[in-house]
């Protein structure tokens, strides 16, 4: 198991990566308007955001568990 330390880290990681992903979804969306194939790198990208947002949660709360023990 990782120590507390390093989940915190990971956790800040999948942070990161949401943010990155959501930009790029919101980039792609702007996009959307004069190009109607940008849909799909909308969706694939708020799709990974999601994805990592739920990943960075889960490794905050295992965290904050671990180090309560």
């Amino acid at each position: 198991m990782a120590a507390p330390a390093q989940r915190r880290a990971q956790g800040v990681l999948f942070g990161f990566l949401t943010i990155f992903f959501a930009g790029i979804a919101a980039t792609a969306y702007q996009a959307a308007s004069d190009d109607p194939e940008a849909w799909v790198i909308v969706v694939a990208a708020a799709v990974l955001a999601l994805w990592m947002a739920g990943l960075a949660i889960r490794t905050f709360r295992a965290a904050r568990e671990g180090s309560a023990s």
